[in-house]
């Protein structure tokens, strides 16, 4: 026979116990790049670091790890065989692998990281970056940045940066990238130009990048005739198909062409 009211002993005697966050992450943290325990090795960036870490904790937490290390347990050889991540710095890795193992990490101006398809992660450096955008800008780590990791960056409305100071730092990029894969800055920049706001700038601001653009190309001529095109207008009818050209981020400078732009 139950106690009155239908529940049961079992339930009416469940307490839940929670140990120290703060306890944990740090004993968590103490494992990151250790050599106990650890059953893979790492060999990052340009620098050949090496980087210990613990394949249960990296395929339990991460799809691309779960994918680069298999499900399957390690034989000896495996073991001592790295894995070379050549084209990520090393201390961007040593960021992901952080929040991998203590789920916090601590965001700063020296670093934008890499994200592994993390969503979390990927989340919390977007809204880092919203905020600190002109000084994320000026970091060699944004200038090392793939077009893909660069794409959702520029395509956020709560920048708080001006659209001419964006243009300016997505050029330096490009002619970075450019030189790293010894590719045309057109090519190199194709996927991520297409973000950028030119209806923002105002007529002057315009004629400046398109003298620019001859210079030193990266961003295609139809893109900016297609900016001209609504200031000859005197309204958004041209970009309503791609309405977020038009649209002014958090951080942009009021001009007054901007009112035509809002009306379409």
């Amino acid at each position: 026979m139950g106690p009155p009211g239908g529940g049961s002993l079992a339930s009416e005697h469940t307490h839940l116990m929670q140990g120290d966050p703060a306890t944990f992450r740090s004993a968590l943290r103490g494992l990151l790049n250790c050599t106990r325990f650890s059953d893979v090795r790492f060999v990052v960036g340009q620098d050949r670091r090496e980087v210990l870490a613990h394949r249960c904790v990296l395929t339990s937490r991460c799809d691309y790890f779960r994918q680069l290390l298999g499900t399957e347990l390690p034989n000896k050889a495996w073991q001592e065989e790295p894995v070379v991540l050549a084209d990520v710095p090393a201390e961007a890795f040593l960021t992901v692998l952080e929040f991998l193992y203590t789920n916090s990490i601590t965001l700063d101006r020296r670093t934008v990281a890499v994200t592994f398809g993390l969503r979390l992660l990927r989340d919390r450096c977007l809204n880092f970056i919203d905020c600190h955008a002109q000084d994320v800008l000026r970091t060699p780590a944004f200038h090392e940045l793939s077009a893909a990791a660069l794409v959702p960056v520029l395509r956020s409305d709560r920048l708080a940066v001006d659209e001419v100071e964006l243009i300016a730092a997505t050029r330096h990029w490009a002619r970075v990238s450019s030189a790293v894969l010894e590719q045309p800055m057109v090519e190199v920049a194709q996927s991520v130009v297409g973000e950028l706001r030119l209806p923002l700038l105002n007529a002057a601001e315009l004629s400046t990048l398109e003298e620019q653009n001859r210079v030193e190309p990266f961003i295609p001529v139809e893109q900016i005739a297609e900016a001209w095109k609504c200031h000859a207008l005197r309204r958004g009818e041209s970009i309503r198909a791609a309405s977020f050209l038009g649209r002014r981020r958090k951080g942009t400078t009021p001009r007054e062409h901007h009112r035509y732009l809002e009306s379409s």
